[in-house]
């Protein structure tokens, strides 16, 4: 969802705050201080952007990635004296990419200063909310990286029902045992999906379903205005008629944030509601469904299958049956996780640089009541 904050043009992107007086764009630079791990050709195209931006990135002091667009790195300590290097850069940033995620807590009075800060992640409701950044930061703009996930968390929604489909799981247990056996899966063509959360990543997980010829029904928080055709769903409906369409569902998808409207929206009576051999798919958050509720649906054969890439305990625990159930695929939070999101990340990041500098309204302003 696109969201936007405005500036008064008098002072470009800055106002000036009482008691505390802040400087124009016009007569200082802009503070950007990096507190993820990016690439350093991706840096490069963001100094590019303004020469008003004092850019101050350091991968010596960011924990180490882990894997292409790991925010949040390897377990990492600074040093006394490059401690105290980076708190000089957070009491001067105006602009913080990605969370401190050493000084969550303390971040509102290491950077008092910050007007903005650019999320690498579309889910930061919760830990807005958690930390009471709203209340204790209220002259700073929170950014969502929504959108940046979509096509991956698409393919991997494609992935899981074209997989449990066509019994892949089976496959590879065959495989694995040498065992010759024929079988029979089931097509896509003709089975109706539902989707909850139909916003960026509905919409593309409907582009591709409609594209196999299946039936789109997106749910979601607002349809007023909003054209089923143009978010590539068959029919659009507001999330209080989720209940009455569960039992169309052949396959589920989840792509809602976790909100207090949206925990454990997937409970006992839900998953009753859906038909039998349905299969569920999360790529939202895990605390959309009710795990144990979902375990025994499971058991029964209820519920034809599963593919969660979130859950509510993350790790998932080793005593989790979630692990061995043959009907499941488990993902460890990284369906959405692709080599060319920083590419992506870093192009919404300078087009809202562009529009913060200019004192135009920003993409992706986390509505912090919302939650998303």
């Amino acid at each position: 969802m696109t969201r936007g904050v405005s500036f008064p043009a008098s002072s470009r992107a800055f106002r000036a705050l009482e008691p505390r007086e802040e400087p124009t764009l016009d007569s200082r630079d802009v503070s950007l201080v990096f507190a993820s791990y990016l690439e350093p050709e991706h840096v490069e195209r963001i100094r590019a952007v303004d020469d008003r931006l004092d850019v101050r990135y350091e991968p010596d002091l960011l924990p180490p990635p882990r894997y292409p667009a790991d925010h949040v790195g390897a377990p990492f300590e600074r040093g006394p004296a490059d401690e105290a290097t980076w708190r000089s850069w957070l009491a001067r940033a105006d602009i913080l990419f990605d969370f401190d995620r050493a000084n969550l807590e303390t971040l509102p009075d290491l950077a008092p200063r910050l007007r903005w800060v650019q999320a690498t992640s579309a889910g930061i409701g919760q830990l807005v909310a958690r930390h009471r950044y709203a209340e204790r930061m209220p002259d700073t703009v929170f950014t969502t990286a929504s959108g940046v996930h979509a096509q991956p968390l698409a393919e991997f929604c494609l992935l899981s029902m074209t997989a449990l489909s066509r019994r892949l799981p089976k496959l590879s247990r065959d495989q694995r045992a040498k065992r010759w056996e024929r079988f029979a899966g089931t097509d896509l063509e003709g089975r109706t999906l539902l989707i909850y959360g139909h916003g960026s990543i509905g919409a593309r997980v409907g582009r591709a379903a409609r594209a196999l010829g299946m039936y789109v029904i997106g749910i979601k928080r607002s349809v007023e205005g909003q054209d089923a055709e143009s978010l590539d769903a068959d029919e659009l409906h507001a999330t209080g008629a989720l209940e009455e369409h569960l039992h169309r569902a052949d396959f589920l998808v989840l792509a809602a944030p976790h909100t207090p409207e949206t925990e454990h929206v997937i409970g006992r009576e839900a998953l009753a509601l859906l038909p039998p051999g349905a299969v569920l798919i999360n790529v939202g958050r895990g605390s959309l469904v009710d795990e144990p509720a979902l375990v025994a649906a499971l058991r029964s054969g209820h519920l034809g299958g599963a593919s969660l890439d979130v859950f509510e305990e993350e790790p998932l625990p080793a005593s989790s049956p979630l692990w061995e159930m043959p009907n499941v695929i488990v993902s460890p939070h990284s369906a959405g996780t692709s080599d060319r999101e920083n590419e992506r990340i870093t192009s919404l990041f300078c087009d809202n640089l562009r529009r913060f500098l200019e004192g135009e309204p920003l993409l992706n302003v986390l509505d912090p009541k919302r939650r998303y």
